[in-house]
């Protein structure tokens, strides 16, 4: 599939999830919701399947319907926030060249994850940080809804058909594409439904991302 046409003398902007798009989390999830599995007697395996679809909150209610949710909540974000300290973590090939080559304000972090672990794990791999994160504490309905992407769009002062979504995850696309905008998936065999193009890892698409920021005023070092 083909991306929508750039439209000419506007600037453009490119929003990021990041685990799974910028950063390798795969095991850091798995050890984290292993962990929290096994202080609850459940198995690790099934718990992570469920979690991979689902939000927090609606993981326990499907795995530890007798627990209280706030308790489990708090420890899974007792175990993240270790994580965050101890685990070790590897940016996606062509991270740093990619977000290093866009205009400062022009791009921003959407992820359902909260910001003080995004900056810990930026910190870990070196990537630079944008003035704009828009994490799960800033919306009150998360990915697949729009609103995480037009809350960006709309702090970052742009319209939606300006914005380029890139995602991973079938939630982060179907976000991207409620919002109206143009939405290219990474790091995946096989394209998640609904995207304008697809790239099998984040390095192909790193030549195409900076193409499309670009923009009027061209591609500055951040």
């Amino acid at each position: 599939m083909t991306s929508e046409p750039a439209r000419p003398g506007r600037t453009k902007y490119v929003l990021f999830d990041v685990d799974g798009t910028l950063i390798d989390a795969v095991s850091n999830q798995r050890r984290v919701w292993g962990a929290w599995a096994e202080r609850y007697g459940l198995d690790a395996d099934e718990v992570y399947q469920v979690a991979l679809r689902t939000r927090p909150m609606e993981t326990f209610a499907q795995v530890a319907a007798d627990r209280d949710p706030r308790e489990c909540l708090d420890a899974l974000h007792a175990l993240e926030d270790e994580d965050v300290r101890s685990g070790v973590y590897a940016a996606f090939d062509g991270a740093s060249e990619l977000l290093h080559g866009l205009r400062p304000g022009s791009w921003a972090l959407v992820t359902s994850n909260y910001e003080h672990r995004v900056r810990g794990r930026f910190l870990r791999t070196g990537l630079p940080l944008p003035s704009l994160i828009v994490d799960a504490a800033a919306v009150e309905e998360g990915k697949p809804s729009p609103v995480p992407y037009l809350q960006a769009a709309a702090r970052l002062g742009a319209e939606p058909e300006d914005c380029l979504v890139i995602e991973d995850a079938p939630s982060g696309v179907r976000s991207g594409l409620r919002s109206g905008m143009t939405v290219w998936g990474v790091n995946a065999a096989l394209a998640v439904e609904g995207v304008h193009r697809h790239f099998v890892s984040l390095r192909e698409a790193v030549p195409h991302i900076l193409a499309f920021a670009s923009g009027p005023h061209g591609s500055a070092a951040a």
